[in-house]
Protein backbone atom coordinates (compact mmCIF):
# COMPACT_ATOMS: atom_id res chain seq x y z
CA UNK A 1 0.00 0.00 0.00
CA UNK A 2 1.69 3.17 -1.22
CA UNK A 3 -0.82 5.74 0.01
CA UNK A 4 0.10 6.78 3.59
CA UNK A 5 -3.49 7.83 4.35
CA UNK A 6 -4.68 4.37 3.31
CA UNK A 7 -1.99 2.86 5.53
CA UNK A 8 -3.12 5.13 8.37
CA UNK A 9 -6.71 3.88 8.35
CA UNK A 10 -5.86 0.26 7.56
CA UNK A 11 -4.40 -0.33 11.05
CA UNK A 12 -7.29 -0.76 13.49
CA UNK A 13 -5.53 0.52 16.60
CA UNK A 14 -4.09 3.56 14.82
CA UNK A 15 -7.41 4.28 13.12
CA UNK A 16 -9.16 4.15 16.49
CA UNK A 17 -6.64 6.56 18.01
CA UNK A 18 -6.96 9.08 15.16
CA UNK A 19 -10.78 8.96 15.17
CA UNK A 20 -10.80 9.34 18.96
CA UNK A 21 -8.56 12.40 18.71
CA UNK A 22 -10.81 13.96 16.06
CA UNK A 23 -13.88 13.20 18.13
CA UNK A 24 -12.44 14.88 21.23
CA UNK A 25 -11.48 17.95 19.18
CA UNK A 26 -15.05 18.06 17.84
CA UNK A 27 -16.40 18.01 21.41
CA UNK A 28 -14.04 20.87 22.25
CA UNK A 29 -15.34 22.91 19.33
CA UNK A 30 -18.97 22.23 20.30
CA UNK A 31 -18.28 23.51 23.81
CA UNK A 32 -16.75 26.64 22.31
CA UNK A 33 -20.23 27.76 21.21
CA UNK A 34 -21.87 27.53 24.66
CA UNK A 35 -21.86 31.02 26.24
CA UNK A 36 -21.51 31.85 29.92
CA UNK A 37 -24.90 32.89 31.40
CA UNK A 38 -25.51 36.55 32.11
CA UNK A 39 -23.15 38.08 29.51
CA UNK A 40 -24.38 40.06 26.51
CA UNK A 41 -22.83 38.53 23.39
CA UNK A 42 -23.31 41.59 21.15
CA UNK A 43 -21.45 43.81 23.63
CA UNK A 44 -18.71 41.17 23.91
CA UNK A 45 -18.24 41.10 20.14
CA UNK A 46 -17.80 44.88 20.08
CA UNK A 47 -15.31 44.78 22.99
CA UNK A 48 -13.32 41.99 21.29
CA UNK A 49 -13.13 44.07 18.12
CA UNK A 50 -11.74 47.03 20.09
CA UNK A 51 -9.14 44.85 21.88
CA UNK A 52 -8.05 42.96 18.77
CA UNK A 53 -4.63 44.57 18.57
CA UNK A 54 -3.66 43.97 22.20
CA UNK A 55 -2.38 41.06 24.29
CA UNK A 56 -6.04 40.08 24.63
CA UNK A 57 -5.92 38.96 20.99
CA UNK A 58 -3.05 36.54 21.65
CA UNK A 59 -4.79 34.91 24.63
CA UNK A 60 -8.03 34.78 22.65
CA UNK A 61 -6.14 32.97 19.88
CA UNK A 62 -4.75 30.42 22.38
CA UNK A 63 -8.29 29.80 23.71
CA UNK A 64 -9.78 29.29 20.25
CA UNK A 65 -11.73 32.61 20.41
CA UNK A 66 -13.47 31.39 23.56
CA UNK A 67 -12.16 34.28 25.65
CA UNK A 68 -13.66 37.00 23.43
CA UNK A 69 -17.06 35.27 23.55
CA UNK A 70 -16.73 34.28 27.26
CA UNK A 71 -17.87 30.74 26.55
CA UNK A 72 -17.66 27.92 29.09
CA UNK A 73 -14.13 27.26 27.73
CA UNK A 74 -13.03 30.91 28.01
CA UNK A 75 -9.98 30.13 30.17
CA UNK A 76 -8.75 27.50 27.71
CA UNK A 77 -5.65 25.51 28.64
CA UNK A 78 -3.85 28.42 30.31
CA UNK A 79 -4.65 27.42 33.95
CA UNK A 80 -3.36 23.90 33.29
CA UNK A 81 -0.19 25.21 31.64
CA UNK A 82 0.39 27.66 34.50
CA UNK A 83 -0.09 24.87 37.04
CA UNK A 84 2.38 22.67 35.15
CA UNK A 85 4.95 25.48 35.20
CA UNK A 86 4.56 26.01 38.94
CA UNK A 87 4.84 22.28 39.73
CA UNK A 88 7.92 21.89 37.52
CA UNK A 89 9.59 24.88 39.16
CA UNK A 90 8.74 23.53 42.62
CA UNK A 91 10.22 20.15 41.65
CA UNK A 92 13.64 21.81 41.51
CA UNK A 93 13.41 23.52 44.92
CA UNK A 94 11.07 21.24 46.94
CA UNK A 95 12.70 17.92 47.98
CA UNK A 96 9.33 16.15 48.33
CA UNK A 97 8.36 16.82 44.70
CA UNK A 98 11.90 15.99 43.60
CA UNK A 99 11.58 12.57 45.24
CA UNK A 100 8.20 12.04 43.59
CA UNK A 101 9.63 12.87 40.16
CA UNK A 102 12.21 10.07 40.61
CA UNK A 103 9.71 7.41 41.72
CA UNK A 104 8.65 6.45 38.21
CA UNK A 105 5.02 6.02 37.20
CA UNK A 106 3.62 6.28 40.75
CA UNK A 107 5.39 9.58 41.39
CA UNK A 108 4.33 10.95 38.01
CA UNK A 109 0.69 10.18 38.79
CA UNK A 110 0.97 11.95 42.14
CA UNK A 111 2.45 15.07 40.50
CA UNK A 112 -0.30 14.95 37.86
CA UNK A 113 -2.88 14.87 40.63
CA UNK A 114 -1.33 17.93 42.29
CA UNK A 115 -1.30 19.67 38.90
CA UNK A 116 -5.05 19.07 38.57
CA UNK A 117 -5.75 20.54 42.01
CA UNK A 118 -3.63 23.60 41.28
CA UNK A 119 -5.34 24.01 37.89
CA UNK A 120 -8.72 24.22 39.63
CA UNK A 121 -7.39 26.81 42.11
CA UNK A 122 -5.92 28.97 39.33
CA UNK A 123 -9.13 28.67 37.31
CA UNK A 124 -11.14 29.95 40.29
CA UNK A 125 -8.85 32.99 40.64
CA UNK A 126 -8.78 33.78 36.91
CA UNK A 127 -12.55 33.32 36.45
CA UNK A 128 -13.18 35.63 39.42
CA UNK A 129 -10.91 38.21 37.77
CA UNK A 130 -12.86 37.91 34.50
CA UNK A 131 -16.20 38.31 36.31
CA UNK A 132 -15.03 41.44 38.13
CA UNK A 133 -13.51 42.86 34.94
CA UNK A 134 -16.75 42.37 33.00
CA UNK A 135 -18.79 44.04 35.75
CA UNK A 136 -16.51 47.07 35.87
CA UNK A 137 -16.62 47.74 32.15
CA UNK A 138 -18.73 50.61 30.95
CA UNK A 139 -21.37 50.07 28.28
CA UNK A 140 -19.88 48.99 24.95
CA UNK A 141 -21.75 50.27 21.91
CA UNK A 142 -24.67 51.26 24.15
CA UNK A 143 -24.95 47.72 25.56
CA UNK A 144 -24.05 46.55 29.06
CA UNK A 145 -21.69 43.57 29.19
CA UNK A 146 -23.31 42.06 32.29
CA UNK A 147 -27.09 42.02 32.44
CA UNK A 148 -27.46 41.41 36.21
CA UNK A 149 -24.20 42.26 38.03
CA UNK A 150 -23.64 41.10 41.58
CA UNK A 151 -22.53 38.10 43.58
CA UNK A 152 -24.96 35.86 41.74
CA UNK A 153 -23.26 36.58 38.42
CA UNK A 154 -19.79 36.27 39.94
CA UNK A 155 -20.49 32.86 41.45
CA UNK A 156 -22.12 31.63 38.24
CA UNK A 157 -19.15 32.86 36.19
CA UNK A 158 -16.62 31.20 38.52
CA UNK A 159 -18.55 27.92 38.58
CA UNK A 160 -19.06 27.86 34.79
CA UNK A 161 -15.51 28.77 33.76
CA UNK A 162 -13.87 26.51 36.37
CA UNK A 163 -16.02 23.57 35.25
CA UNK A 164 -15.13 24.30 31.63
CA UNK A 165 -11.43 24.35 32.46
CA UNK A 166 -11.73 21.03 34.28
CA UNK A 167 -13.42 19.50 31.26
CA UNK A 168 -10.72 20.83 28.89
CA UNK A 169 -8.05 19.37 31.18
CA UNK A 170 -9.82 15.99 31.00
CA UNK A 171 -10.11 16.24 27.20
CA UNK A 172 -6.40 16.95 26.83
CA UNK A 173 -5.42 14.04 29.07
CA UNK A 174 -7.72 11.67 27.18
CA UNK A 175 -6.25 12.71 23.81
CA UNK A 176 -2.72 12.18 25.10
CA UNK A 177 -3.53 8.78 26.59
CA UNK A 178 -5.94 7.31 24.03
CA UNK A 179 -5.32 9.38 20.91
CA UNK A 180 -2.34 10.65 18.90
CA UNK A 181 -0.11 13.54 19.92
CA UNK A 182 0.00 15.84 22.94
CA UNK A 183 -3.57 16.65 23.98
CA UNK A 184 -3.02 20.19 25.30
CA UNK A 185 -0.94 21.19 22.28
CA UNK A 186 -3.61 19.82 19.92
CA UNK A 187 -6.33 21.82 21.69
CA UNK A 188 -4.29 25.02 21.19
CA UNK A 189 -3.63 23.94 17.59
CA UNK A 190 -7.35 23.45 16.96
CA UNK A 191 -8.15 26.84 18.46
CA UNK A 192 -5.68 28.61 16.16
CA UNK A 193 -6.59 26.74 12.97
CA UNK A 194 -10.31 27.35 13.39
CA UNK A 195 -9.70 31.11 13.34
CA UNK A 196 -7.56 31.15 10.18
CA UNK A 197 -10.46 31.33 7.64
CA UNK A 198 -12.04 34.35 9.35
CA UNK A 199 -8.62 36.02 9.64
CA UNK A 200 -8.04 35.54 5.91
CA UNK A 201 -11.50 36.92 5.06
CA UNK A 202 -10.95 39.93 7.34
CA UNK A 203 -7.60 40.66 5.70
CA UNK A 204 -9.12 40.41 2.20
CA UNK A 205 -11.94 42.74 3.27
CA UNK A 206 -9.40 45.24 4.62
CA UNK A 207 -7.56 45.10 1.30
CA UNK A 208 -10.77 45.73 -0.66
CA UNK A 209 -11.71 48.71 1.52
CA UNK A 210 -8.20 50.17 1.25
CA UNK A 211 -7.21 49.69 4.92
CA UNK A 212 -4.29 47.46 3.86
CA UNK A 213 -2.45 47.91 0.58
CA UNK A 214 -1.67 45.09 -1.86
CA UNK A 215 2.06 45.67 -1.29
CA UNK A 216 1.59 45.11 2.43
CA UNK A 217 -0.33 41.88 1.74
CA UNK A 218 2.51 40.63 -0.47
CA UNK A 219 5.02 41.53 2.23
CA UNK A 220 2.91 39.60 4.75
CA UNK A 221 2.77 36.51 2.52
CA UNK A 222 6.52 36.57 1.94
CA UNK A 223 7.12 36.91 5.68
CA UNK A 224 4.76 34.01 6.42
CA UNK A 225 6.54 31.73 3.95
CA UNK A 226 9.91 32.79 5.33
CA UNK A 227 8.85 32.22 8.95
CA UNK A 228 7.41 28.78 8.15
CA UNK A 229 10.59 27.80 6.31
CA UNK A 230 12.75 29.04 9.21
CA UNK A 231 10.61 27.16 11.75
CA UNK A 232 10.88 23.88 9.83
CA UNK A 233 14.62 24.36 9.29
CA UNK A 234 15.39 25.09 12.95
CA UNK A 235 12.98 22.49 14.35
CA UNK A 236 14.68 19.78 12.28
CA UNK A 237 18.16 21.09 13.03
CA UNK A 238 20.35 19.22 15.51
CA UNK A 239 23.95 18.81 16.59
CA UNK A 240 25.37 15.29 16.29
CA UNK A 241 27.80 14.05 18.93
CA UNK A 242 29.74 11.00 17.75
CA UNK A 243 29.68 7.98 20.09
CA UNK A 244 32.05 5.02 19.67
CA UNK A 245 31.34 1.62 21.25
CA UNK A 246 34.25 -0.61 22.18
CA UNK A 247 34.42 -4.22 21.00
CA UNK A 248 33.33 -6.89 23.47
CA UNK A 249 33.53 -10.66 23.12
CA UNK A 250 30.79 -12.65 24.88
CA UNK A 251 31.21 -16.37 24.27
CA UNK A 252 31.70 -16.80 20.55
CA UNK A 253 29.99 -13.54 19.62
CA UNK A 254 31.52 -10.11 19.24
CA UNK A 255 29.53 -7.02 20.27
CA UNK A 256 30.24 -3.32 19.81
CA UNK A 257 32.88 -1.79 17.64
CA UNK A 258 30.26 0.42 16.02
CA UNK A 259 29.97 4.18 15.73
CA UNK A 260 26.74 6.11 16.23
CA UNK A 261 25.73 9.60 17.33
CA UNK A 262 23.56 11.49 19.85
CA UNK A 263 21.30 14.03 18.06
CA UNK A 264 20.88 17.15 20.20
CA UNK A 265 18.05 19.32 18.88
CA UNK A 266 18.67 23.04 18.48
CA UNK A 267 15.24 23.75 19.94
CA UNK A 268 14.76 20.94 22.43
CA UNK A 269 11.91 22.68 24.25
CA UNK A 270 9.73 23.10 21.17
CA UNK A 271 6.81 25.52 21.56
CA UNK A 272 6.61 24.97 25.32
CA UNK A 273 8.84 27.97 26.34
CA UNK A 274 6.67 30.40 24.33
CA UNK A 275 3.43 29.01 25.79
CA UNK A 276 4.86 29.03 29.32
CA UNK A 277 6.07 32.63 29.00
CA UNK A 278 2.74 33.79 27.55
CA UNK A 279 0.76 32.12 30.32
CA UNK A 280 2.88 33.73 33.05
CA UNK A 281 2.47 37.18 31.50
CA UNK A 282 -1.30 36.65 31.56
CA UNK A 283 -1.33 36.86 35.37
CA UNK A 284 -0.83 40.67 35.66
CA UNK A 285 -3.70 41.30 33.25
CA UNK A 286 -5.89 38.84 35.16
CA UNK A 287 -5.20 40.51 38.51
CA UNK A 288 -5.54 44.07 37.16
CA UNK A 289 -9.32 44.40 37.84
CA UNK A 290 -8.74 43.50 41.52
CA UNK A 291 -6.13 46.25 42.05
CA UNK A 292 -6.72 49.78 43.22
CA UNK A 293 -6.64 52.35 40.45
CA UNK A 294 -3.59 54.57 40.63
CA UNK A 295 -1.69 52.30 43.02
CA UNK A 296 1.76 50.78 42.56
CA UNK A 297 0.24 47.47 41.50
CA UNK A 298 -1.66 49.15 38.70
CA UNK A 299 1.52 50.95 37.61
CA UNK A 300 3.37 47.62 37.29
CA UNK A 301 0.49 46.14 35.31
CA UNK A 302 0.52 49.16 32.98
CA UNK A 303 4.25 48.69 32.34
CA UNK A 304 3.65 45.01 31.54
CA UNK A 305 0.94 45.83 29.02
CA UNK A 306 1.27 44.41 25.53
CA UNK A 307 3.76 46.34 23.43
CA UNK A 308 5.49 48.11 26.32
CA UNK A 309 9.32 47.86 26.49
CA UNK A 310 9.23 46.15 29.90
CA UNK A 311 6.78 43.57 28.54
CA UNK A 312 9.10 42.76 25.62
CA UNK A 313 12.11 42.48 27.93
CA UNK A 314 10.33 40.19 30.41
CA UNK A 315 8.79 38.13 27.60
CA UNK A 316 12.16 37.54 25.94
CA UNK A 317 13.81 36.71 29.27
CA UNK A 318 11.08 34.21 30.20
CA UNK A 319 11.31 32.47 26.82
CA UNK A 320 15.08 31.99 27.14
CA UNK A 321 14.71 30.89 30.77
CA UNK A 322 12.08 28.27 29.94
CA UNK A 323 14.09 27.11 26.92
CA UNK A 324 16.90 26.16 29.32
CA UNK A 325 14.57 25.00 32.09
CA UNK A 326 12.45 22.69 29.94
CA UNK A 327 15.54 21.30 28.19
CA UNK A 328 17.05 20.45 31.59
CA UNK A 329 13.84 18.62 32.55
CA UNK A 330 13.51 16.40 29.47
CA UNK A 331 17.21 15.78 28.79
CA UNK A 332 19.61 14.70 31.55
CA UNK A 333 23.29 14.55 30.43
CA UNK A 334 24.23 12.54 33.54
CA UNK A 335 21.81 9.73 32.64
CA UNK A 336 23.01 9.69 29.03
CA UNK A 337 26.68 9.51 30.11
CA UNK A 338 25.93 6.74 32.62
CA UNK A 339 24.08 4.65 30.03
CA UNK A 340 26.93 5.11 27.56
CA UNK A 341 29.43 3.97 30.18
CA UNK A 342 27.40 0.86 31.03
CA UNK A 343 27.36 -0.28 27.42
CA UNK A 344 30.99 0.59 26.67
CA UNK A 345 30.29 3.76 24.74
CA UNK A 346 32.47 6.86 24.75
CA UNK A 347 32.89 10.14 22.91
CA UNK A 348 36.25 10.24 21.09
CA UNK A 349 38.66 12.44 23.03
CA UNK A 350 36.40 12.65 26.12
CA UNK A 351 36.79 10.47 29.21
CA UNK A 352 33.69 8.41 30.14
CA UNK A 353 31.56 9.35 33.12
CA UNK A 354 31.55 12.85 34.57
CA UNK A 355 33.65 14.39 31.78
CA UNK A 356 31.24 13.04 29.16
CA UNK A 357 28.24 14.48 31.03
CA UNK A 358 29.97 17.87 31.29
CA UNK A 359 30.82 17.85 27.59
CA UNK A 360 27.22 17.01 26.57
CA UNK A 361 25.87 19.67 28.94
CA UNK A 362 28.24 22.29 27.48
CA UNK A 363 27.21 21.50 23.89
CA UNK A 364 23.52 21.49 24.86
CA UNK A 365 23.85 24.86 26.64
CA UNK A 366 25.45 26.44 23.57
CA UNK A 367 22.87 25.26 21.08
CA UNK A 368 20.04 26.19 23.48
CA UNK A 369 21.22 29.81 23.22
CA UNK A 370 20.49 29.66 19.49
CA UNK A 371 17.18 27.90 20.09
CA UNK A 372 16.11 30.45 22.72
CA UNK A 373 16.98 33.46 20.55
CA UNK A 374 15.12 31.86 17.63
CA UNK A 375 12.01 31.50 19.82
CA UNK A 376 12.29 35.13 20.96
CA UNK A 377 12.45 36.41 17.38
CA UNK A 378 9.52 34.25 16.26
CA UNK A 379 7.44 35.22 19.33
CA UNK A 380 7.98 38.97 18.85
CA UNK A 381 6.96 38.94 15.17
CA UNK A 382 3.21 39.25 16.00
CA UNK A 383 3.82 42.40 18.00
CA UNK A 384 5.73 43.96 15.12
CA UNK A 385 2.95 43.06 12.67
CA UNK A 386 0.09 44.32 14.84
CA UNK A 387 1.16 47.15 17.12
CA UNK A 388 4.85 47.76 16.45
CA UNK A 389 7.52 48.30 19.09
CA UNK A 390 6.67 51.16 21.43
CA UNK A 391 9.99 52.81 22.24
CA UNK A 392 8.70 56.11 23.64
CA UNK A 393 8.34 54.80 27.26
CA UNK A 394 12.06 53.85 27.36
CA UNK A 395 13.76 56.18 29.90
CA UNK A 396 16.13 58.92 28.66
CA UNK A 397 16.29 57.91 24.96
CA UNK A 398 12.71 56.84 24.24
CA UNK A 399 11.48 60.09 22.68
CA UNK A 400 14.55 60.41 20.43
CA UNK A 401 14.21 56.81 19.22
CA UNK A 402 10.49 57.28 18.52
CA UNK A 403 11.28 60.30 16.36
CA UNK A 404 14.05 58.51 14.41
CA UNK A 405 12.39 55.15 13.71
CA UNK A 406 9.90 54.73 10.82
CA UNK A 407 6.19 54.69 11.68
CA UNK A 408 5.69 51.05 10.63
CA UNK A 409 8.26 50.02 13.27
CA UNK A 410 6.58 51.90 16.13
CA UNK A 411 2.96 51.51 14.98
CA UNK A 412 3.01 48.07 13.28
CA UNK A 413 1.23 46.89 10.14
CA UNK A 414 -2.20 46.27 11.66
CA UNK A 415 -2.56 42.62 10.58
CA UNK A 416 -4.11 39.63 12.37
CA UNK A 417 -2.46 37.60 15.15
CA UNK A 418 -2.99 34.44 13.14
CA UNK A 419 -0.30 35.46 10.64
CA UNK A 420 2.30 36.08 13.35
CA UNK A 421 5.25 33.98 14.39
CA UNK A 422 3.74 32.54 17.59
CA UNK A 423 0.69 31.08 15.85
CA UNK A 424 2.77 29.72 12.96
CA UNK A 425 5.28 28.23 15.42
CA UNK A 426 2.53 26.38 17.31
CA UNK A 427 0.72 25.20 14.18
CA UNK A 428 3.85 23.98 12.40
CA UNK A 429 5.39 22.51 15.57
CA UNK A 430 2.30 20.59 16.66
CA UNK A 431 1.68 19.38 13.10
CA UNK A 432 5.27 18.07 12.83
CA UNK A 433 4.97 16.36 16.21
CA UNK A 434 1.66 14.68 15.33
CA UNK A 435 2.89 13.55 11.89
CA UNK A 436 6.06 12.17 13.48
CA UNK A 437 4.05 10.15 16.00
CA UNK A 438 1.73 8.79 13.31
CA UNK A 439 4.72 7.95 11.14
CA UNK A 440 6.40 6.14 14.01
CA UNK A 441 3.28 4.03 14.50
CA UNK A 442 3.19 3.20 10.77
CA UNK A 443 6.87 2.28 10.55
CA UNK A 444 6.58 0.18 13.70
CA UNK A 445 3.94 -1.84 11.84
CA UNK A 446 6.14 -2.07 8.70
CA UNK A 447 4.23 0.50 6.65
CA UNK A 448 5.68 3.44 4.69
CA UNK A 449 5.33 6.74 6.51
CA UNK A 450 4.39 10.12 5.11
CA UNK A 451 8.03 10.72 4.12
CA UNK A 452 8.92 7.90 1.73
CA UNK A 453 12.67 8.46 1.44
CA UNK A 454 13.46 9.72 4.90
CA UNK A 455 11.85 9.94 8.26
CA UNK A 456 10.92 13.31 9.65
CA UNK A 457 12.99 14.32 12.62
CA UNK A 458 10.14 15.33 14.88
CA UNK A 459 10.00 17.62 17.83
CA UNK A 460 9.50 17.01 21.52
CA UNK A 461 7.04 18.58 23.92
Amino acid sequence: MDNPLTNLFSVKDLRTRVLFMLGMLAVYRIGSHIPTPGVDQAALAEMARQLQGTMFGLYDMFSGQNLSRVTIFALGVMPYISASIILQLLTVVWPYLERLSKEGELGRRKITQYTRYLTIALAVVQSAGIAIYLERQAEVGGLALVQNPGWGFRLMCVLTLTTGTSFIMWLGEQITERGIGNGMSLLIFAGIVVGLPSAVLTTVDQMQTGQISLLRILFLLVMMVGVIAAIIYVERGHRRITVQYAKRVVGRRQYGGTSTHIPLKVNTGGVIPVIFASSLLAFPATLAPMMEQGGWGQAIVDQLAYGMPLYNLVYAGLIIFFAYFYTAIIFNPDDVAENMRKYGGFIPGIRPGKRTAEYIDTVLARITVVGGLYLVIVALIPEFLIAGFQVAPIPFVGEQLDALLPRFVTEGLGVQFYFGGTSLLIVVGVAMDTVQQIESQLIMRHYDGFMKKTRIRGRRG
